[in-house]
């Protein structure tokens, strides 16, 4: 008898738990979810106008002739086969993207299918009391202590509080109080300054 009851408690355990499954509907997938994944998006600037030193990749869709990696020139334009200089510079990747399929589409390629994006962003350059100033890669999110240890760090005379930053494409210089959120740009200068003893 004991042995029929726990038999039967089995049955009925089993079958409440496949009722449960039955009723219980499946988890969406990140795909279903409408979910992207943004890894490829993480070393992206938002916004972002390319200038000369940038480097980027273009994929033409079924062209490998076209398919590559292109550095911006110092006059702001890429050397494209079947078309030849092509501004890039002032704009952003995805407007450059969208110039170059129009331009393509105009009488050199039937219905072109073109992808762009950044592979490299041009240097930053860093000067004054640090104990390597010079020209060092880019990467999205570097602030002025991550460049300052690129540079191997401040001088015994360095000025920790403040540095000058020159944008790319500007003259003028702008003086910037430095916290752990101070961040700069592709191609962006920044000094140093000497602290006053």
């Amino acid at each position: 008898m004991t042995r029929f009851v726990a038999w039967g408690r089995s049955r009925w355990a089993a079958a409440a738990l496949a009722a449960l499954l039955v009723a219980t509907p499946s988890l969406p997938t990140a795909a279903a979810s409408g979910a992207t994944d943004t890894s490829a998006s993480a070393n992206v600037l938002p916004s972002y106008e390319l200038g000369p030193g940038d480097k980027i990749h273009i994929t033409v869709y079924d062209e490998q002739g076209l398919t590559g990696d292109y550095l911006v020139s110092s006059r702001g334009m890429v050397s494209v086969p079947l078309i030849g200089d092509f501004p890039a510079a002032g704009q952003t990747i995805s407007d450059f993207r969208i110039a170059l399929q129009n331009r393509l589409a105009k009488g050199i390629l039937n219905d072109p299918r073109v992808a762009a994006e950044i592979v490299e962003y041009r240097p930053f350059f860093i000067l004054g009391e640090v104990n390597k100033p010079g020209q060092y890669p880019y990467s999205v999110g570097l602030t002025v202590y991550s460049a300052v240890a690129t540079a191997q760090g401040f001088t015994y005379r360095a000025n920790t509080h403040k540095v000058m930053i020159t944008h790319a494409g500007e003259t003028d210089e702008h003086r910037v109080r430095v916290s752990a959120a101070t961040r700069i740009m592709p191609g962006d200068t920044v000094r140093v300054l000497e602290r006053f003893f």
